[in-house]
């Protein structure tokens, strides 16, 4: 299925108008009320691309709760719905929607679903290394790259920087892939919303994890590659797209991602086993509090992804049934 629009999502959710310029915080966003006497575990199985930001809430939450423990496990979003069914962690951090398998799983075997409430705002980037020239690229031109099907592009192949219009000496060299492995919940979007369900060509090179693949990006200067914005670095540049030839492109920011104008936009969210009579723990739900408060949406941007605006934060929290104190 097509990965909704974000933007559409929160302007028929009335969520956007208390969105700030790049990178502010909704004025709105209350700040964290620490509780007294909080114990207890909390274990986080799932994805690469919240990997570095849930290492970061947990750091600080530790620190406002040095009883409570929290290990934090990021290969990849696929592996959080099976560590929630299995009962191996309470805390799953998804990079895209669970699927109708992985809830029919969850719903079989507890007799109610998942809930999940979004945590950050991201953009699935396009990085090349740094002295590449490339400016803009559409959406069926990176299906002409990447795959091998071409569902997207009518079949169209493109194996040098010369078919996407770079002239001069790039325009013979050959583009190196890379790109996340099956278990990246990333990995499953650019196939969703790029190559139609295509398949990857057999020369893309793919990584455990993003920094891997911008790593090898940064490396290689006739590379492309693809992974969260959050891990930009000074030796990629994060390409500007559009959704097809008639389009504008647009560059991987804030205000591009609110607006719906970036192609590739989606939340983050974690997904939690939540039995419907009973409350989150204590430690699983104060945690969650804290990631959607301002001072948790702060570490977002810190991060290099984006926080969410108060409705988006208030719409979350009565989805997995926490209520705010009054």
């Amino acid at each position: 299925m097509k990965l909704l629009r974000l933007a559409t999502a929160l302007i028929a959710a009335g969520v956007l108008s208390g969105a700030a310029s790049a990178f502010d915080l909704d004025s709105a966003l209350p700040a964290y009320k620490p509780v007294s006497g909080l114990s207890g575990q909390i274990k986080a199985v799932g994805s690469d691309t919240l990997g570095v930001l849930m290492r970061t809430w947990a750091d600080k939450f530790k620190a406002l709760y040095p009883d409570v423990k929290i290990e934090i496990e990021s290969k990849g979003s696929a592996t959080a719905p099976p560590a929630l069914t299995e009962g191996a962690a309470q805390i799953g951090p998804m990079s895209r929607p669970m699927s109708e398998e992985e809830i029919e799983a969850f719903q079989k075997k507890y007799g109610y679903y998942p809930v999940s409430t979004p945590v950050a705002v991201d953009e699935i980037a396009v990085f090349v290394n740094k002295d590449n020239p490339i400016q803009c690229l559409t959406i069926p031109q990176l299906d002409q790259i990447f795959s091998k099907s071409h569902l997207y592009s009518g079949g169209i192949n493109v194996e040098k920087w010369g078919g996407v219009g770079l002239t001069g000496d790039w325009a013979a060299k050959p583009i190196a892939l890379f790109g996340r492995n099956a278990q990246s919940g990333t990995h499953e979007i650019f196939v969703n919303d790029v190559l139609a369900h295509g398949d990857f060509k057999d020369s893309l090179k793919e990584e455990a994890g993003s920094e891997g693949v911008v790593a090898a990006v940064a490396a290689d200067k006739y590379a492309i590659g693809y992974s969260g914005i959050g891990y930009l670095t000074d030796g990629v540049r994060a390409v500007s797209l559009a959704a097809t030839g008639a389009s504008k492109c647009a560059d991987a920011s804030f205000d591009s991602a609110l607006s719906g104008k970036y192609p590739l936009e989606r939340f983050l969210y974690v997904y939690l086993n939540k039995d419907p009579k009973k409350p989150l723990e204590p430690a699983v739900q104060e945690f969650i509090k804290y990631i959607l408060s301002r001072d948790g949406q702060a570490e977002t941007i810190k991060a290099g992804v984006y926080p969410l605006v108060n409705a988006t934060r208030v719409a979350g929290l009565k989805h997995i049934g926490v209520a705010e104190a009054q």
